[in-house]
């Protein structure tokens, strides 16, 4: 990857009680935050891989967009498509109005992975500041930031310890800190929040959704919990599996969200809609399937002969060499 990459190392705070909230975007044209065209990606090698086929998908300024699938459909690679850490095969995918690349290259969003990716010669604070410091902040104004980010996640106390020194869980919490640390116009985050207790995970999920909304900032996610996403989104993408492609957008009008949020029968019923359309298509395939064979079973042509045995006769000739049937 050439030039300088986003802050991935990204951007400012999440959504619940207190915390700071990052400034909101300037104001200027109204414009799609992310827009996706007829986007496809092949890796290629010794046996070439579609990982994702002609994907149409506009997402708009301040919106929170979750993708979901099942393991390998492409949801990831479709976020490092956004934040042009690779190139589609097919397609174009224009960010903030700007080329993905050019997005990058101005330092557009900020992105936290499902792995935390500190630098280990840097102080929890110091991996925090990082952004800051790439942008230009003085070092007091940087430090004063950065303790009131780790405060949000719930690390003040960490400020000055090694990354060697945290759990897994605790690394993460200051990925998603640093991810937030310059108040992005788009944060990117691929399951960010896969690696934390319960508790903590909700926490973080409602500390989101308040900067999202406090600070217009458009956040794409990425996740494999129906009720993560539920709760996070005003829609979900559903991707079918290899190669992905949209097959549906549930739309989440669930208000503001709150802790009672998720005890409301409107979320359950949206968990059930995102559930039935991530296994819709097997479903409906596997019953088209049952009702083939039922039929072909219970039925009798007019020698008499069983469905069972017109299959084994068709069977048999399908067996039959092409030029033998001419």
């Amino acid at each position: 990857m050439s030039g300088p990459g986003p802050s991935a190392v990204g951007s400012g705070p999440v959504r619940g009680e207190g915390g700071p909230v990052p400034p909101a975007p300037e104001p200027g044209p109204v414009s799609a935050a992310v827009e996706l065209t007829g986007v496809g990606k092949t890796f290629r090698g010794r046996t070439d891989v579609t990982a994702l086929d002609d994907v149409d998908l506009t997402i708009e300024a301040g919106e929170f967009v979750t993708f979901i699938g099942p393991s390998g459909c492409g949801k990831s690679t479709l976020l490092r498509l956004i934040a042009d850490l690779t190139e589609p095969t097919a397609g174009t995918v224009t960010v903030n109005g700007k080329s993905a690349r050019q997005a990058r290259l101005d330092q557009d969003y900020g992105i936290a992975f499902q792995h935390a990716g500190l630098m280990e010669w840097r102080t929890v604070a110091r991996n925090v500041e990082l952004p800051l410091e790439l942008r230009g902040w003085d070092r007091g104004r940087r430090r004063a930031h950065a303790r009131e980010l780790l405060e949000l996640v719930g690390l003040p106390e960490f400020a000055d310890a090694w990354p060697v020194e945290l759990s897994g869980g605790m690394q993460q919490r200051v990925a998603i800190a640093r991810a937030l640390a310059t108040g992005p116009k788009l944060l990117l985050m691929d399951e960010p929040f896969g690696a934390l207790d319960e508790m903590t995970r909700e926490r973080l999920q409602a500390e989101l959704t308040r900067i999202a909304g406090e600070s217009g900032a458009t956040v794409v996610f990425v996740t494999h919990s129906i009720p993560e996403a539920v709760y996070l989104s005003d829609r979900v993408v559903v991707l079918s599996a290899r190669p992905g492609r949209v097959t549906e957008i549930v739309s989440v009008p669930l208000g503001e969200r709150t802790d009672d949020t998720r005890e409301a029968p409107e979320f359950f019923a949206k968990v059930t809609e995102v559930r039935e359309a991530l296994r819709g298509r097997a479903d409906r395939a596997d019953r088209a399937d049952r009702t083939d064979r039922t039929d072909s079973t219970d039925s009798t042509d007019s020698t008499g002969r069983t469905g069972r045995a017109d299959r084994i006769d068709r069977t048999d000739r399908a067996a039959v060499p092409a030029a033998e049937e001419r």
